[in-house]
């Protein structure tokens, strides 16, 4: 009924609301108090930030790794006839999983 492709790009963009929302509720919980500041910008765009540039972060990393390491890493990897870049794909799966793990942690902490 469904293709591998639709399944994927489903469980995409399920796994990124996720993700943001986990990373809404992380800033909530750090930032109770307001500033006082006229202007504030939403959680929301705070959280596709702060997941844009942690994956930015991370594909830098991985690009100074291969670098260094003088690794040979293809420029497409087909997955399920789509084709990805991998350390791409790779940062941004990271930077969708970061704020669970934080999660997990903190969790961890506690009990």
């Amino acid at each position: 009924m469904f293709s591998p492709v639709v399944f994927i790009t489903v469980l995409m963009i399920v796994l990124l609301a996720l993700s943001v929302r986990q990373r809404i509720r992380n800033r909530v919980f750090r930032e109770r108090a307001w500033d006082g500041s006229e202007t504030k910008s939403s959680p929301i765009s705070e959280a596709l930030t702060g997941l844009i540039g942690t994956a930015g972060g991370i594909y830098l990393s991985l690009a100074m790794l291969i670098s260094f390491m003088e690794l040979n890493v293809p420029n497409k990897v087909n997955f399920f006839s789509v084709g990805l870049e991998p350390m791409a794909a790779v940062s941004f799966t990271l930077a969708i999983a970061q704020p669970f793990f934080i999660k997990l942690l903190q969790l961890r902490k506690r009990f």
